[in-house]
């Protein structure tokens, strides 16, 4: 699938709106593709207490309750249609996801690997030789 089209099937659920005095949804959706290309939505939830999560996190969670685990692409767009790059947050979920190659689209015509929006990962450094 192309990023084109993972860009529309985000824009698709995209639907700001308060849902109650202390939560907003919608503001940012995301979507992704899997390895079986299948593809995943999810929005954001905004919290008074920041107990909410990004679109990224809920794309993922669709994922992982259907039974698949391998992001293939991943965008997330704005409520004005803008494409986003993920917070760190999210790069380090996608890293611990373990497809290191998964790419990300970060701009209309960029998309970046994930181990290269976090290239200082702890994983890498547990795998380094302990000094004498």
């Amino acid at each position: 699938m192309e990023f084109s089209q993972l860009f529309f099937e985000a824009v698709k659920v995209l639907n700001p709106r308060k849902i109650s005095e202390d939560i907003e949804v919608g503001g940012v959706a995301a979507a992704l593709v899997t390895d079986k290309g299948n593809v995943y939505r999810g929005v954001c939830i905004d919290t008074a207490c920041s107990m909410g999560f990004c679109a990224e996190h809920a794309a993922i969670s669709a994922m992982l309750t259907a039974g698949e685990s391998r992001v293939e692409k991943i965008v997330a767009v704005d409520w004005a249609k803008r494409i986003l790059p993920p917070c760190g947050r999210c790069r380090e979920f996608l890293m611990q996801l373990g497809n290191p190659d998964a790419l990300v689209l970060v701009a209309e015509d960029t998309a970046i690997k994930v181990k290269d929006l976090l290239p200082f990962s702890w994983q890498e450094a547990r795998e380094a030789p302990i000094p004498e």
